[in-house]
């Protein structure tokens, strides 16, 4: 092959043609990866189930579902869906109006910010409301169009916006909650929320607030326009774009390459009150979404809290409530709903309560390598808040000892478990009498219950919630909580009073200085990838990635510098065979391709991926390498065998920029890719085209 690669560079090296053309050749020979997603691409996963607007421009239906958008061509019957990532400026959708005379949808959203977009999806932000500093309400309650302007009723007052040339024409602050706008005639009338009509005639000085007058409301005015709604709503619901069925995403994870999901049931002591649902993407990107069951006394169904996937079918699952209980379902099919009626689990309430029923709080759902699956039982009223399921014998049990119950009280809000490498369950109690962490050696049922936290310098703190456990690939116990981030090394697991601390990061500016990582900030969720880095989600403050070390922050993603779609993140899980990251957020789910995947014990030249692959002119992102071992180290050679870059692999991946040492793109030709172990163990050659 090596000869066959020298014959034919030779052929080509005096013709641009001909040497595309033997590039192809070689390509066709050497190329064996598949199509990949670029790292550092992101992508959003957004509900649009819940038809809400329909606005028709020309030959389109535009959509507003669920606070999303989407379109629908009459003419080919398409639909283009739209996000943040794709073509928005923003999330959560609160009215869509069409301008005929400008030929441009208005797109409002939740923070009072503006899209424009035209026929052909091209958007134009105006944000002049949304970036105003004001103290009063900017809500926008309400549109009318007229000729090229679109009309906005406000909390403060009327905006009026010029559709044509994309910009805030006037601002009329009146100090009154707008509901709604309408012209008749020469005057324009507003309808306040209080229900009073104000009016003034459109030759007048509008901006100022005198100028407006107390007054009736002629007939056939602020009559909603509901002729695309009545049209078209039963062609919009047969219409189905692929997506959620909600936009809740408190609690993900991957299993049998499915990303598993449940909407969420409390934060901070407070119940979400959130429709149930569990959503489930498999790996060709399409949902299966539970929305309804069939609850064993006629209960509510909402707030799901966790979910548990039988580690020997994927297709057998458990989901918990914050108030009805745990399903059980098997192939997509509920086999049954155990709650007070059937089983151990009681009501956080007296089961007198003719409401007990629909407040049976379970979380925490794990399964350990034996098969049986753990849970928590939130109650006051009960001393026994953990509880175990033999799902093979249908046998319960349940436990109570010293660490579970503090001071005569159970430890309640028992979530967000995870299973360590030697089986040990590590469960956070994400509640404010006693934020702590609890572990189950599920081979001796003894517990330990974690409830110092200090730092290095040997401070104490008092967090008021943990909220989130994790586990890393050195066995080292992670913790959030609203104070920041801790550590419980795998040496100490032993000794529970050696409490969770804060990792010393050296500042490395000569001043021998250093900082505690992540202190004082609410972290929400915390997941380890391929590459042992920490991906920290915070309540407001976006997500960090931390290096294996822990002493570097490689990332910190925002919305202001990333396309994140919220800075609050619910939760966090890696398909670590692809490094796609995804990230579930108060807003919904989206995700970023990282450049980490788990890595293979050994190297196989089967199991090397490279991609893209050819590398072509018009393409100038990372070209990625996976199937690597753990910190493999990676050679990319010209076909002489001159080093043109090196470096390790994150996991089982190694990202390579196309440039050699000088920083310039490589010419065109066939690469080697020369791998070996940490250990320094011959590993496997795979190969690389430019065509530039």
């Amino acid at each position: 092959m090596k000869q066959k690669i020298t014959t034919l560079m030779k052929q080509i090296s005096n013709s641009w043609h001909l040497m595309a053309s033997a590039l192809s050749f070689i390509i066709f020979h050497l190329s064996f990866s598949p199509a990949g997603a670029q790292v550092g691409t992101w992508r959003a996963y957004m509900s649009y189930a819940e038809p809400q607007q329909i606005a028709k421009g020309g030959n389109q239906l535009f959509v507003r579902a669920s606070n999303d958008l989407y379109s629908y061509n009459l003419n080919d019957h398409s639909i283009t869906t739209y996000d943040k990532i794709n073509a928005l400026s923003d999330n959560f959708i609160t009215h869509i109006a069409w301008n005929v005379a400008a030929s441009r949808l208005i797109i409002i959203y939740q923070n009072s910010n503006i899209d424009l977009m035209d026929s052909q999806g091209r958007v134009t932000n105006v944000s002049a409301i949304y970036s105003k500093a004001m103290t009063q309400d900017k809500t926008v309650n309400s549109i009318y169009m007229n000729d090229i302007y679109a009309y906005l009723a406000t909390g403060f007052g009327v905006v009026k916006v010029n559709m044509q040339r994309a910009e805030v024409a006037e601002s009329y602050i009146l100090d009154e909650d707008i509901s709604a706008v309408d012209i008749s005639g020469s005057s324009i009338f507003v309808r306040t929320k209080a229900g009073n009509v104000l009016t003034a005639s459109l030759s007048s000085n509008l901006i100022d607030p005198h100028s407006w007058t107390a007054g009736t409301v002629p007939s056939g005015i602020f009559t909603q326009d509901t002729t695309d709604w009545d049209e078209y709503h039963e062609l919009v619901e047969t219409l189905k774009p692929d997506g959620p069925a909600y936009n809740y995403f408190n609690s993900i994870f991957f299993f049998d390459n499915k990303l598993f999901s449940s909407g969420g049931g409390w934060r901070d002591g407070t119940q979400f009150s959130r429709p149930g649902c569990v959503q489930i993407m498999n790996e060709e990107k399409n949902w299966v979404c539970i929305t309804s069951v069939n609850p064993l006394s006629g209960n509510t169904f909402k707030d799901v809290t966790s979910i548990a996937v039988d580690p020997n079918d994927s297709e057998h699952f458990f989901f918990s409530t914050c108030g009805t209980g745990i399903y059980e379902f098997r192939n997509y099919e509920q086999v049954n709903n155990y709650t007070m009626d059937n089983s151990p689990l009681i009501s956080a309430i007296d089961a007198t309560n003719a409401n007990a029923v629909n407040y049976v709080r379970v979380d925490g759902l794990a399964f350990d390598n034996n098969g049986c699956l753990w849970m928590s039982n939130s109650s006051r009223l009960s001393a026994y808040p953990i509880l175990r399921l033999n799902t093979k014998t249908s046998e319960w049990q349940s436990f109570t000892n010293d660490k579970i119950v503090y001071n005569d009280t159970q430890l309640r809000i028992l979530r967000n478990s995870i299973i360590d490498k030697k089986g040990n369950i590590w469960i956070a109690n994400e509640h404010h009498t006693h934020p702590c962490t609890i572990k189950i050696n599920t081979t001796t049922d003894q517990f330990e219950r974690f409830d110092t936290f200090i730092n290095q310098d040997g401070i104490s703190y008092e967090p008021h919630y943990v909220r989130c456990v994790a586990a890393d690939l050195e066995g080292n116990i992670w913790i959030g909580t609203n104070v920041g981030l801790f550590c419980y090394d795998e040496n100490q697991q032993n000794d529970a009073t050696l409490g969770f601390t804060q990792v010393k990061v050296p500042r490395n500016d000569g001043s021998n200085y250093a900082d505690y990582l992540m202190d004082g900030v609410d972290v929400s969720v915390i997941t380890i990838d391929g590459a042992n880095r920490k991906w920290i989600g915070t309540d407001g403050g976006g997500v960090y990635v931390i290096s294996a070390d822990n002493y570097e922050q490689l990332h910190h993603f925002t919305t202001s510098n990333s396309k994140l779609i919220s800075n609050n993140i619910e939760s966090i899980s890696i398909n670590n065979e692809t490094g796609e990251v995804f990230i579930g957020t108060n807003q919904g789910l989206c995700s970023y391709m990282s450049d980490a995947t788990s890595a293979v014990e050994t190297m196989e030249k089967d199991d090397i991926y490279v991609y893209p692959n050819p590398v072509h002119a018009d393409y100038d992102g990372y070209i990625t390498i996976t199937g690597l071992s753990f910190n493999a180290d990676v050679k990319i050679l010209s076909v002489s065998g001159k080093l043109i870059a090196q470096g390790r692999s994150n996991g089982g991946t190694f990202t390579w920029d196309g440039r050699d040492t000088s920083g310039k793109r490589v010419a065109s030709g066939v690469y080697m890719i020369a791998t070996a172990t940490s250990e320094g163990n011959k590993g496997v050659v795979a190969k690389v085209a430019f065509v530039n």
